[in-house]
C-alpha cells in the first residue's frame, strides 16, 4: 500500500505486550458514524493476532450499526447520548447499568481511539491490565497516568484516521497486515433486502451507476452545490447515471435540493 495508506515495519518494542495472555479487549470510540467504522480494522487485527481473545466495542448508541455484525466483535455496549437529557437518577442508573455490564467483562486491555475524558475515567474504574490512548499534548497527569501505553499523535495532518486507529495497536507491539487495514461493514440480511427493493423500484444494478452523497453533518465539509451540481452533469453527459441520497436531516435535504436546482441532467434520487 502506498501514499497514506503506506505500510509501517514493525519495530521491537521493550514495553510491548503479549496478546496471548489477553483474555478480553474493551476498544472505545465515541465518535461519530464514519469515526467508528474506520476503527473495524482495529477488531480485526486484534482478532487475527488474539483469536482466543474476546473483543467488544463501547460506542455511542447511534453509531452502533456500523459495528453491529463485524465477525470479530463479541459484544457491544453503547452509551445514549439522551443520557443527559434524563433526570438525575436515571441517568445515574443508566451510567450504573454500563459500568456493571463492562465491570463483568474484566477487561485485560483497554483501547481508548479519541480524546473523550469518559474514556480515561472507565479505565481508572475498570483496571484493566493494560491500556493505551493517544498522547494529545497538554493533557493533564491524571490522563497520562490512566494508561499504561500512549501513542505519539502523527506529525503528517494527510495521515489517514485508519492508520491513526492502528497506532494504538502498533504502540503495543501489534502490527496489522495490509488485508487486515480493509474496513468491514456487514449491513445484515435485513438491510440487504431493502437495498434490493431500491434497486427494483428505481431499475438499477450493482455496478451499473455512481452512488453520490454530497451532504454531511458538518457542512463545512460539503463542496458548493452548484460544483456538485456540475458534477452531476459532467458524469451524465459522459453516460453515467448518477444517484444521489442524503440523510433525512434539514440541511442535508436543503443541499439536495440546492444541487437538484443547478443541476442540468437530474440525477435519482
Amino acid at each position: 500500500m502506498q501514499g497514506r495508506f503506506s505500510a509501517i515495519l514493525p519495530v521491537m518494542l521493550k514495553d510491548a505486550i503479549d496478546l496471548s495472555g489477553v483474555v478480553r479487549v474493551l476498544v472505545i470510540k465515541l465518535r461519530h458514524h464514519g469515526d467508528v467504522l474506520l476503527t473495524s480494522p482495529v477488531f480485526t487485527t486484534l482478532k487475527a493476532h488474539a483469536p482466543a481473545a474476546q473483543i467488544d466495542a463501547l460506542v455511542y448508541a447511534d453509531t452502533r450499526d456500523m459495528l453491529a455484525l463485524h465477525p470479530a466483535i463479541a459484544q457491544i455496549h453503547v452509551i445514549d447520548r439522551n443520557w443527559k437529557r434524563l433526570p438525575f437518577f436515571s441517568r445515574l442508573a443508566a451510567e450504573w447499568r454500563l459500568y456493571s455490564a463492562l465491570r463483568k467483562r474484566q477487561y485485560d486491555l483497554i483501547i481508548h481511539l479519541s480524546e473523550n475524558p469518559r474514556g480515561a475515567a472507565l479505565v481508572r474504574l475498570l483496571k484493566p491490565r493494560y491500556a493505551v490512548a493517544p498522547d494529545y499534548a497538554g493533557r493533564s497527569q491524571q490522563w497520562k497516568k490512566s494508561f499504561t501505553h500512549r501513542f505519539a499523535m502523527a506529525k503528517n495532518p494527510r495521515r489517514h484516521m485508519v492508520e491513526w486507529n492502528l497506532d494504538a495497536l502498533r504502540r503495543l507491539g501489534v502490527y496489522a497486515a495490509p488485508e487486515q487495514r480493509r474496513l468491514t461493514l456487514v449491513p445484515g440480511v435485513t438491510a440487504e433486502m431493502e437495498v434490493d427493493a431500491l434497486f427494483a423500484k428505481h431499475a438499477l444494478t450493482a455496478g451499473g451507476f455512481i452512488h453520490l452523497h454530497p451532504a454531511s453533518r458538518w457542512q463545512f465539509k460539503c463542496w458548493p452545490a452548484e460544483r456538485t451540481a456540475h458534477l452531476i452533469d459532467l458524469l451524465q453527459e459522459s453516460g453515467q447515471r448518477v444517484v444521489i441520497t442524503a440523510a433525512p436531516t434539514q440541511d442535508e435535504t436543503a443541499l439536495i435540493d440546492a444541487v437538484l436546482a443547478k443541476a442540468r441532467t437530474k440525477p435519482s434520487t
